[in-house]
């Protein structure tokens, strides 16, 4: 796999606060990486540093091996930014705007028209076109930020809060976007919504405190989750306190939480005692015991747990 992306003990001080501490990671081409902590985590300035628009205190960032400090025009030719908040001419019109843009990236003629039209295109920017980005709602406004970003076709994508304030239809789109273009590409997506890693991230990066205290794909991470592996079952109301109590006495089995009960029904929620596969031993119980098993289903583990554990750590 080629390397996109290189950041070695990247180290940001505002004083005596250090918000970035020895970052390091790479990102290679075909890989969507989620870059994830808590607000204040030391993200966004990430992100900045790797741009080149705030300078480190220490380390290095390269963008297909170009040092975005000492060749930082060489490292965004490659580069496609879309930054938090996604700062933009509100006077101009949209069209007028990506032309703009499309001049400072030395496009010109029909390579210019074909790379306009393509960004507008994927980002659904037909209607708009002609309005000034002042009067534009939030989500079109990130959209035509979208549209800038991927403009010049970069092979490098730093994308900080790619969907915020869109709606889930637009979300949707962005995603499947990202989706589309990860194989030719090396795609750094910085977010606090753990659905998006879900949706598009074939890796995880968690930050907190300014450190990387986690790097692995999204299904690791589940498996960190107390709940990965758990059972949910549903069986009838008549027999469930006894059956309830034997499972709690199985040697694999660390909790048992009754969830819910509708019609006669009882909900519960198993959660094995290291992440071991439980269901065909508790299903066996519950036919032993003559129970009716209503529904039967098994949790990959939530990333939200994890993400908490992680981050919340004194």
């Amino acid at each position: 796999m080629q390397e996109m992306v290189s950041l070695d003990g990247l180290t940001k001080r505002f004083g005596p606060l250090v918000a970035v501490d020895r970052v390091s990671f790479t990102v290679g081409r075909g890989e969507v990486v989620g870059f994830l902590g808590p607000n204040g985590a030391g993200k966004t300035t990430t992100m900045r540093m790797l741009t080149g628009f705030v300078a480190p205190s220490a380390g290095s960032a390269k963008i297909l091996g170009h040092d975005v400090v000492t060749r930082p025009v060489a490292a965004k030719r490659h580069l496609g930014y879309l930054p938090e908040g996604a700062p933009l001419y509100g006077d101009m019109a949209v069209r007028s705007f990506l032309n703009f843009i499309a001049d400072m990236r030395g496009l010109a003629g029909d390579e210019k028209r074909r790379r306009i039209g393509e960004a507008v295109a994927r980002t659904g920017l037909e209607q708009v076109l002609h309005q000034p980005i002042e009067t534009l709602s939030k989500g079109y406004r990130r959209r035509v930020g979208l549209a800038q970003a991927i403009l010049h076709d970069p092979p490098v994508l730093i994308l900080d809060e790619p969907t915020d304030g869109l709606d889930p239809n637009q979300k949707f789109e962005v995603r499947k976007l990202i989706a589309e273009m990860a194989p030719d590409k090396a795609i750094i997506v910085s977010t606090h919504i753990l659905e998006e890693v879900d949706a598009v991230c074939t890796r995880a990066i968690i930050i907190a405190r300014g450190r990387v205290i986690a790097d692995e794909t999204p299904e690791a991470l589940r498996r960190r989750s107390p709940w990965h592996n758990a059972l949910r079952l549903s069986v009838d109301r008549e027999g469930a306190d006894g059956f309830e109590q034997l499972v709690a006495g199985l040697n694999r089995v660390r909790e048992v939480r009754r969830t819910g009960e509708v019609d006669g029904v009882v909900e519960f929620l198993v959660a094995p005692a290291n992440g071991t596969d439980i269901a065909p031993e508790v299903l066996a119980l519950a036919r032993e015991r003559g129970l009716t098993i209503h529904g039967a289903s098994i949790e990959r583990g939530r990333l939200e747990e994890v993400f908490r554990q992680l981050t919340t750590v004194s």
